[in-house]
């Protein structure tokens, strides 16, 4: 079953535009994740929703920066205009709250992963460093190390 999803994934991830994108480490940088924190405090009891940026070199995905876009968001959703992405950014994914104690991807949440980038985060109230759980692609939950 192993090597049946594995081949699946790898199609997949031909399909998304991620094949030669491959990591086995995660690294994010203090200062984002403190960043991610304060900004999930402030906007509660409504979510946030950001892209993250960062780079892919010698297998480790470095995550440094935090890119906002228009959108809307509510106590129970966040939408992003992604097509207003610039050209020149580097985005790996994404991060929002869930202002509920539960961190657990939506069916909406695992649509956009899908569609816009290889690693996420969602954080979840109280916003912690222990309520962040960082996802893949697919909804899988994923490791990562905060620097």
């Amino acid at each position: 079953m192993n090597e049946k999803k594995g081949w699946v994934d790898r199609i997949i991830g031909i399909l998304l535009g991620n094949q030669g994108k491959d990591f086995q480490e995660i690294l994010i940088d203090r200062e984002v994740v403190d960043e991610i924190i304060q900004i999930a405090r402030q906007s509660h009891p409504l979510e946030f929703m950001a892209m993250l940026e960062g780079k892919i070199h010698e297998g480790v995905l470095k995550v440094e920066g935090l890119v906002f876009l228009p959108g809307e968001t509510s106590n129970q959703s966040a939408v992003m205009k992604t097509f207003m992405m610039p050209m020149t950014t580097e985005t790996v994914g994404s991060v929002h709250s869930h202002p509920i104690p539960n961190a657990t991807p939506s069916t909406a949440d695992l649509h956009f992963f899908a569609k816009n980038g290889l690693f996420h985060l969602i954080i979840a109230q109280p916003y912690t460093e222990e309520s962040m759980i960082g996802y893949d692609t697919f909804g899988e939950m994923i490791n990562y190390r905060i620097i």
